[in-house]
């Protein structure tokens, strides 16, 4: 499923020691790649973005129009038309009228089709062996194709009813152009046949035509169509009772007539009782029930379509249909992920709570007796010219006695040479060739002279009671590791603020959270903790992920010990300064926690403490690390739509809601870290931009992980300028840094 690479460096040997050179990587290459590694993600949100637009198209959300025009003068309309029969032929230039002959009932519905109601309409007129003309609209008949082709297959007609139920006399040419070919367009699709039968929508009887109206049915007939309005008005729009309906429906004196009812728009049971009555009643009395083109013994107005155009139609109903199923999909993600969200603030809160409380209670205490003893801070690194010098003076500052080891993984920047010129005492280095950080880190095991080992990356200053606050809960014999409180040193830029809130508010009250629940899932690398014989039992640090922490935890777990965090371990970390590198680091993050919980899956069905933690921090990790955010961009998609397209406020306002609680959360975990609020400023910034790079990356990290690629491990470009409080000001800065020689 996953492959594997050195997550520490590349995995060659260093330059100059009898082996090949790493070649420089292009920059300008990378900058190249950058673009296509999105394209995917991006593709896949806007193909979600896209299947939204459309499911608004057909659902009458996007150019919508529901403007209705009052009456008005009928000077334009000839008398002939005022005074006419409900079927008006304006084609070639003609000006005509017909009439239904007597005892010839022509019922037709209006708005469909309905996916409740026209099944049942259909129903009784089967049962009563009664045709019918069935105006539909182009939306309807896109989502609900099998109906139109029902229709079609028993008999019916059909008619166009426009795409979108505009008023047509507010329209210009072209939109009243557009509404009847999507209108065809959907039936093509639905049934493979084109109609010339056409009703305006807020249409009544022809003595109704008015001065803005003939202009658009001379229009229409000029493009082809025959406007079929009524004479006779069932009103059953009103719900007036069956007996209303019926009795409205019914012509006087045996005349024929063309009779509007609706098969759509809301509850037409009083429709479906009606008719069901209506037809057998009027049957017995001689009437009988035709399509309009029956009725008046002419031509059947539908004609088959073959060719590019049938497979224009049917592509469209095709997207149509996935566009509503996908969005049945998303809408549940959409619901699942409002749970998931909902849930994680909820546990964060309350059991971060219950982690402060216990922890800070007086006489709190982690066992009998504090830890006093020696213990081994191991500091692997790769090309950390800049920052190793910070990192050693601050672990010098240390109150708890400790031994250094550096170990330099085949540095080609002159990094053991800095360390070893800085002779100070309890001071190691341990060179290799490059192998990465799991080798590193097992080297620097093998040369410890301790129990305890402490490990941390070699961007990273601890403050000088870090080590002794880190250590301390090994007085409880359980414990086999324990995770610090890692915090971003530069967090000036906004790009720093940023990932200052996410360290504050989801690292740390994560951390406080599982470790309540018992599951805590990853040991930081910037400032962890572990008992050497916890890691012996392991196998020591694995290079099967590229997120060796989080693997190694999960092994600690699965053996039995307890992995604890202590909020006053801290450690000041560099955090990518540009959105490239954040990228690389994420990216890397995500991949390897998905190969972590990969490695892991077995403790799902197996016994014991593995057991436990892989039916309780396996799934949790799982949902909310991994699943929720994948499914955290519906978020924004639909925010997105539902403020473009409505209901804008109330969208709006429930995006400020969800981001009031994000504001309660990180507030309160600011609280807890005794952090300045001020940085808290940026954090709606923040959701609406540095989440979305994150949605990218996991999304990214899901393709690599199903599709099998391999992922490289790029080091992170460092300044150096993160300094510890507290800690022995470096002997030198970011600028003279860069003077020292580096030393092959």
């Amino acid at each position: 499923m996953m492959s594997r690479t050195s997550r520490h460096g590349p995995a060659s040997s260093a330059p100059g020691r009898g082996s090949r050179a790493t070649p420089k990587p292009d920059r300008n290459a990378r900058r190249r790649r950058l673009p296509m590694r999105l394209l995917l993600p991006i593709t896949i949100l806007v193909a979600m973005m896209a299947m939204l637009m459309l499911r608004g198209y057909v659902h009458s959300e996007i150019l919508a129009d529901h403007r209705v025009r009052p009456e008005a003068a009928t000077d334009k309309v000839p008398e002939k038309i005022l005074d006419g029969g409900p079927v008006i032929d304006t084609r070639s230039g003609r000006t005509s009228s017909l009439s239904v002959p007597d005892h010839r009932l022509v019922l037709t519905f209006d708005d469909g089709p309905d996916p409740v109601w026209t099944p049942k309409v259909l129903d009784v007129l089967k049962a009563h062996h009664a045709h019918a003309v069935f105006f539909v609209t182009g939306t309807m008949a896109s989502r609900y194709p099998e109906l139109v082709q029902r229709m079609v297959r028993e008999g019916h007609e059909v008619g166009l009813h426009t795409f979108n139920h505009p008023d047509l006399s507010y329209q210009s040419k072209k939109r009243i152009d557009w509404e009847l070919s999507q209108n065809q367009l959907a039936l093509e699709g639905a049934a493979g046949i084109r109609t010339s039968l056409f009703r305006p929508p807020y249409s009544s009887f022809a003595d109704a035509m008015d001065d803005k109206s003939w202009p658009v049915t001379q229009y229409i007939g000029s493009r082809g169509y025959i406007t079929v309005v009524n004479n006779t008005d069932s009103e059953d729009w009103q719900k007036p009772g069956v007996d209303e309906i019926i009795r409205r429906a019914t012509p006087k004196g045996g005349k024929g007539a063309i009779v509007l009812m609706h098969d759509s728009g809301g509850d037409r049971h009083q429709t479906v009782q009606a008719i069901d009555r209506f037809v057998p009643e009027l049957q017995e009395q001689g009437y009988e029930f035709e399509n309009l083109t029956e009725a008046l013994d002419a031509k059947s107005a539908l004609t088959p379509v073959t060719g590019v155009d049938l497979w224009k139609g049917k592509a469209w109903v095709f997207l149509v249909q996935a566009s509503e199923k996908v969005t049945d999909v998303l809408v549940v993600g959409i619901a699942i992920i409002g749970v998931l969200v909902f849930a994680r603030f909820g546990l964060m809160l309350l059991l971060s709570a219950a982690h402060a409380r216990r922890v800070r209670r007086k006489g709190f205490r982690w066992g009998p007796t504090p830890i006093t003893e020696p213990v081994t801070v191991l500091v692997p690194a790769y090309n950390e010219a800049k920052c190793i010098e910070n990192t050693v003076h601050s672990l010098m500052a240390s109150e708890h006695p400790i031994e250094i080891i550096v170990i330099d993984d085949g540095s080609s920047d002159g990094t053991a040479r800095i360390v070893e010129d800085l002779l100070l005492p309890n001071v190691r280095v341990v060179r290799q060739l490059n192998a990465g950080k799991p080798a590193a880190l097992n080297r620097g095991l093998a040369n410890a002279s301790h129990d305890i080992i402490v490990m941390m990356d070699g961007d990273t200053v601890f403050e000088p009671e870090t080590v002794r606050e880190l250590v301390q809960p090994f007085s409880d014999p359980k414990v086999g590791a324990v995770a610090g409180n890692a915090k971003v040193g530069n967090r000036d830029s906004l790009i720093g603020a940023w990932q200052h809130i996410e360290y504050v508010m989801g690292f740390n009250l994560d951390r406080r959270m599982y470790d309540i629940l018992g599951c805590m899932p990853t040991i930081p690398g910037a400032v962890g903790a572990f008992r050497r014989s916890a890691l012996e039992r392991v196998g020591g640090m694995s290079d099967d992920t590229l997120a060796e922490d989080t693997d190694i935890t999960m092994a600690l777990h699965r053996d039995g010990w307890r992995v604890v965090y202590t909020e006053k371990a801290r450690a000041w970390t560099e955090a990518p300064e540009s959105v490239q590198q954040l990228w690389s680091q994420r990216y890397r993050w995500s991949y390897g926690t998905m190969q972590a919980i990969w490695k892991h899956r077995r403790s799902v069905v197996e016994r014991g403490p593995s057991g436990r933690f892989g039916r309780v921090g396996l799934p949790l990790v799982a949902l909310f690390m991994v699943l929720a955010p994948l499914l955290a961009p519906l978020i924004d998609v639909f925010l997105l739509y539902g403020v473009v397209f409505g209901p804008t406020q109330k969208t709006i306002i429930a995006w400020f809601g969800v981001l009031a609680i994000q504001v309660v959360c990180a507030a309160y975990a600011f609280r807890l870290d005794k952090e300045r609020m001020t940085h808290l400023i940026s954090l709606p910034l923040q959701q609406i931009l540095y989440r979305q790079l994150m949605y990218v990356v996991l999304l990214q990290s899901w393709i690599t992980a199903l599709t099998g690629g391999r992922l490289r491990w790029q080091k992170l470009r460092r300044t150096g300028v993160v300094e510890a409080p507290g800690s022995v000001p470096r002997q030198r800065t970011p600028e003279s840094g860069n003077e020292r020689r580096p030393v092959g």
